[in-house]
């Protein structure tokens, strides 16, 4: 079975509402993008959980429809409802049905995270069979080591994981980092969030790569002073965490924190200092990594 594919440029403003009505007309699925991704005009959207993050000023809207489907009617229809001009004239072409899986299964490769870390999806072989392999696909939790921000915290883990260390992943979301900490040699990880998909699927991954983790909700007891802590999340939770990761960490011990634009750097490290001496551990793609060690107190 084949598919209509619609693609047209509209003002980002209206593009929520002509996505709206051509999924009211029969579209089987809608999907925004930045339309000057990829030259000077890229916008980058960034926010905090619960922010909205706004839309490009120029959006391009993709739409499969039904083979059958006049898709020029039903564009003009939707524009109209949606009071919307397009900016650019509409694509619109024949996609043949293929195999999805194998087609979604393409786009991830194994990727390497520091000098001897892999992360290396179900159907792929690890490319060096005696390095640190993590077994992981993308699901629906944060961490398949494809974004910067995970990258930095895996090379961070394989530089201070020595043996035998307590790890606190805190925002685990796939387990991926706290995993890595088994793998290298930790002696004992936890893995913490407020996801429970996340939590299914930290437990799941754990079992996939044979390390026993104890994944925990954030509202369950937390008895732990870990050596080495680590949360890739926000900016701004991270900066409201930094009195109980502090907590958590044992004088002596280490943390690294990511999830963090480069603009950003200064802020979450301050609210770190009380307790932390920081500094800068990497950084990759306008993300950055800060690390400290955890100076004796309460």
């Amino acid at each position: 079975m084949a598919w209509r594919r619609l693609s047209v440029v509209v003002p980002g403003s209206r593009a929520a509402a002509v996505a709206e009505a051509l999924e009211s007309a029969g579209a089987l699925s809608t999907e925004l993008t930045d339309a000057d991704a990829g030259t000077a005009a890229e916008s980058a959207l960034f926010a905090e959980p619960g922010a909205d993050p706004g839309v490009w000023p120029r959006c391009r809207l993709a739409a499969l429809l039904p083979e059958d489907a006049d898709a020029r009617a039903l564009l003009d229809a939707a524009l109209a409802e949606a009071a919307c001009e397009c900016l650019e004239p509409a694509a619109i072409d024949l996609l043949e049905d293929t195999d999805w899986v194998r087609e979604t299964q393409r786009q991830f490769e194994p990727i390497r995270a520091g000098s001897r870390v892999w992360i290396v999806p179900t159907w792929h072989s690890p490319p060096e069979a005696d390095a640190v392999n993590i077994v992981l696909d993308p699901g629906a939790a944060f961490g398949t080591g494809s974004h910067p921000t995970t990258r930095l915290v895996l090379a961070w883990l394989e530089r201070e994981v020595h043996g035998g260390e307590s790890v606190l992943d805190y925002g685990c979301g796939s387990g991926i980092l706290a995993i890595a900490a088994m793998k290298l040699g930790a002696g004992r990880a936890v893995g913490v969030d407020i996801d429970p998909l996340a939590l299914e699927a930290a437990r799941y991954n754990a079992s996939a790569n044979a390390v026993d983790l104890d994944v925990r909700a954030a509202d369950a007891a937390l008895e732990i002073r870990a050596d080495l802590t680590v949360a890739n999340i926000l900016a701004n939770p991270l900066r409201m965490l930094a009195p109980l990761l502090a907590a958590h960490t044992r004088p002596g011990g280490r943390i690294a924190l990511s999830g963090i634009l480069a603009a950003q750097s200064g802020e979450v490290a301050a609210a770190y200092a009380p307790f932390f001496d920081m500094a800068g551990a990497g950084e990759e793609g306008g993300w950055v990594c800060l690390a400290g060690t955890r100076r004796p107190g309460p």
